[in-house]
């Protein structure tokens, strides 16, 4: 998924869920953040304080995806959400590793993650937790059928559109030469571009398995917006009853509507409607800086540059910036060393 939804929609979600603006605004910013801390290491200040961050995704070409340990870290935990075989905890034991690995829809690893966030509600980083976690989440509907390692798996053949978009004439592969194709890594949807990321496209190919999977990509983001909205019920501790048919019926027409291939493009379409109070919630202006002025980082730190030392504020320790890094080493953590071993999965 890319930010149209892991900003606007889980925003929108929030909101619907019964969360404020201010709460809903920090939960959609961590949701996305989550594809755009890329850099991890030593952060030091000019009065001797320091604070160690960790990454949550990869820059689109780099080496670190050639990397078993980085995969294992970055991906695993935070895109590509080990199903062990949609099996419960204890049970799996007969499945091959790769297979425990694969990303499913609302697995039972899953669910024992969002419970997890809901039971830290309290911290003080309890809403960007909620944020990380629904990213996450999220992405076991979009990244289905696929691994955060390097597998044959991974392997898409034969890929072709099968709605009536008309956004791709012809087979996916057309988009590129076979050559470049064999040169993109097996690792988790690399193969298969961005197209597991459109919510307007329905399309099918053939797995490293040889098995023929058909994607419904507007179905699959309307069922992980009912569940990302159930999850934020439960975390507020009212009825989980999802997302309501009129709202429901909104989100998907703006899922087929808004089909251009730039992620970006369809975010400001998704701003404009949620500014213009297409939704139950009514109209609110919403906004999201990855860097510059006011990104988080910057506020923060008072730079978005990754700088030699920065000037220490007593406001850094309850920046936006630093609680939503405090949330991606709890969340990685408690997947990690907690979750995936009851399952018999060991990546951390």
């Amino acid at each position: 998924m890319q930010v149209d939804f892991h900003h606007a929609v889980t925003y929108v979600t929030a909101r619907i869920a019964g969360f404020s603006h201010p709460e809903a605004d920090i939960v959609a910013y961590s949701a996305q953040y989550v594809d755009d801390a890329t850099s991890k290491g030593v952060l030091c200040f000019d009065n001797h304080a320091l604070y160690d961050r960790i990454n949550s995704a990869h820059k689109t070409i780099t080496p670190k995806n050639l990397s078993d340990a980085e995969n294992h870290l970055v991906w695993v935990p935070f895109h590509f959400l080990p199903g062990n075989d949609g099996k419960p905890a204890g049970q799996g034991n007969d499945v091959r590793f790769i297979k425990k690995l694969v990303c499913l829809p609302d697995s039972p690893p899953s669910q024992e993650m969002v419970q997890a966030a809901i039971d830290d509600k309290d911290k003080p980083y309890g809403l960007h937790r909620l944020g990380v976690t629904l990213h996450v989440y999220a992405d076991t509907w979009a990244h289905q059928g696929f691994a955060g390692v390097m597998h044959e798996l991974n392997e898409v053949e034969h890929a072709q559109e099968t709605g009536n978009s008309g956004t791709y004439s012809g087979t996916l592969q057309n988009v590129l030469s076979h050559l470049l194709e064999d040169a993109v890594p097996p690792l988790g949807h690399g193969r298969a571009r961005e197209f597991p990321d459109m919510p307007f496209l329905s399309w099918q190919y053939f797995n490293g398995l040889g098995e023929l999977v058909r994607r419904d990509n507007t179905k699959l983001f309307c069922d992980a917006a009912d569940a990302l909205c159930k999850a934020m019920q439960r975390y507020r501790g009212v009825p989980a009853i999802g997302i309501g048919a009129e709202d429901m019926q909104k989100i998907a027409g703006q899922f087929l509507r808004f089909n251009d291939k730039d992620g970006n493009k369809r975010h400001q379409q998704w701003l404009d409607s949620i500014k213009n109070g297409v939704f139950s919630f009514g109209g609110a202006e919403v906004f999201y800086a990855e860097s510059g002025s006011k990104s988080w980082k910057a506020q923060a730190l008072g730079s978005s540059l990754d700088l030699p030392v920065y000037t220490y504020k007593d406001e850094f320790l309850g920046s936006h910036w630093k609680l939503f890094h405090d949330a991606l080493q709890v969340h990685r953590l408690t997947v990690l060393h907690d979750i995936l071993p009851k399952y018999g999965i060991c990546s951390g």
